[in-house]
């Protein structure tokens, strides 16, 4: 009798865990919740394997969380008949990956750099930990992030970064212990996160000045924090050789290499402005490693968006954005698969 009574336990049990689960998805659901993939380094690693795919199939994005708001990566693969392998990490400098590139010898590819100055000319980030996983990746770890990617695409209360215990935990607005930074507490709906890693804000951020004002707070949070000065004088000489020395690498395989700035506005765009003056930083980028560049003060169809909280596009706006992002690329002499594609956007500037 008594294995009876284990396997009824063991039968309250799952139906239990089953029950609890089912109605906390039910209950996210209902709250308009949806599905956001968690931007960890298994899934990094995942569109990392992707790079080598030939210069006519796929385009690489590397940068900080400028460049994965605001292409549409939808709208790129109609326009160019091309994948978008997104490598951008949030909150971070690219040029961990720009050397991870550099050195590999079988990239050959597209590569479009994102400049969101005080992320690169810093350096700092947390892309050397996805770099570091992605060098060590096992077969067993490319299984599980198969499974996982089954899993996360159809339960909502999978995305760790809100609605685990943990995070669960961290959203209860506890005040950070006299030196003592808990990181950032941004809403759940400004940044969804698709499997192509693309960031998207919620329509709920998009409508509600409470939400935007929260991340703007935290970005002016941010500014108080860093105290780092930019970079100047034998120290930017010193960086822009690097940069350079990566790209002729990447140049010398026959790849293509573009540096493209994309939009913020508001106090941000005032700060940024003030904090690296365009002749000394982005115009002496361009001009040390010989690259073509897109900023978007340059161009009347991409110079005039309005970004929710200073930084990011909305997705209507990226949508605009990546459709005058690919007739410009195609200006600037890149070539796309998609022969048909006659680059005559409505919002298209010459």
């Amino acid at each position: 009798m008594q294995p009876n009574h284990f396997l009824k336990a063991g039968i309250f049990a799952i139906v239990a865990i089953i029950s609890f689960a089912l109605g906390w998805e039910l209950y996210l659901r209902h709250q308009g919740y949806s599905v956001s993939y968690d931007d960890a380094e298994p899934l990094w690693a995942n569109k990392r394997l992707a790079v080598y795919q030939p210069p006519d199939q796929a385009t690489v994005f590397i940068g900080s969380s400028r460049i994965k708001f605001d292409l549409d990566i939808t709208t790129w693969k109609k326009l160019t008949g091309q994948n978008a392998v997104q490598l951008a990490c949030v909150g971070s400098s690219p040029l961990p990956v720009l050397d991870n590139l550099a050195d590999d010898k079988n990239f050959k590819g597209k590569l479009v750099v994102d400049v969101t100055e005080g992320l690169f000319f810093s350096g700092n980030g947390t892309t050397p930990e996805k770099i570091a996983f992605y060098k060590k990746l096992t077969p067993s770890q490319r299984a599980s992030f198969q499974l996982d990617h089954i899993l996360q695409s159809k339960l909502v209360f999978l995305d760790k970064d809100f609605f685990s215990l943990n995070a669960l935990l961290n959203h209860f607005g506890a005040k950070d212990r006299p030196g003592i930074y808990g990181g950032p507490d941004f809403p759940w709906e400004f940044d969804k996160t698709n499997f192509d890693r693309q960031s998207i804000m919620d329509d709920r951020f998009v409508s509600d000045t409470n939400l935007q004002n929260k991340v703007r707070a935290i970005w002016g949070s941010f500014a108080k924090m860093n105290k780092e000065k930019p970079p100047a004088g034998q120290r930017l000489d010193s960086f822009m050789h690097t940069v350079k020395v990566d790209v002729d690498k990447i140049k010398a395989r026959g790849g293509q290499v573009i540096f493209v700035r994309t939009p913020s506005s508001g106090p941000y765009w005032a700060a940024e402005q003030k904090g690296f003056p365009r002749n000394a930083y982005w115009d002496k980028l361009l001009a040390v490693t010989q690259c073509p560049g897109i900023h978007f003060k340059d161009y009347p169809a991409i110079d005039h968006f309005v970004c929710p909280e200073f930084s990011h596009l909305k997705p209507k706006d990226a949508i605009v954005f990546t459709e005058n992002l690919v007739g410009l690329l195609k200006q600037k002499g890149w070539s796309f698969s998609n022969k048909q594609i006659a680059f005559s956007s409505p919002h298209q500037q010459n």
